[in-house]
């Protein structure tokens, strides 16, 4: 069941531009698929969406984060500068805000940059909370961020 209802998920972000959870959530249930928000934040999750620029460059749409692809760095550090607004380091973790909407996708685009400082991210709808392994790591992040979204 989950493995279809994903498959179906791939296919729709593919034929649709698809800004929101509730509309995903709306195309699985016109296709027969009976989801809650938290089953498609956890398909989306599993299945590495992330949220592009559309074709029109008016709004965001979700799109498979595709690892043999080797101007990646590029793309995740476009994804960032698109979505942040700001970050501040208490001790050992550091706050992200972004756009509404954005968190997820900067998650996603800081793991799989894979930063050694990072030693896990939790990300709501403009927050984004990264759990660093010191305060020094926590500092030197930002200033690397810092650098990279200037």
């Amino acid at each position: 069941m989950k493995k279809i209802r994903q498959n179906k998920i791939l296919e729709l972000i593919e034929h649709n531009d698809i800004e929101t959870q509730e509309e995903l959530m709306e195309l699985l249930t016109q296709a027969g698929h009976k989801v809650t928000q938290a089953t498609v934040s956890r398909d989306i999750r599993e299945l590495r969406l992330i949220k592009v620029t559309s074709s029109s460059g008016n709004k965001q749409k979700y799109a498979v984060l595709k690892r043999e692809d080797s101007s990646l760095e590029e793309k995740y550090i476009r994804i960032m500068k698109d979505g942040f607004i700001s970050m501040t380091a208490a001790e050992n973790i550091l706050v992200l805000k972004t756009v509404p909407g954005m968190a997820m996708a900067f998650a996603a685009a800081l793991d799989a940059m894979k930063f050694k400082e990072i030693i896990g991210c939790i990300a709501g709808d403009d927050t984004i909370m990264a759990a660093l392994a010191s305060k020094n790591d926590a500092e030197h992040l930002v200033q690397k961020l810092t650098t990279m979204l200037e």
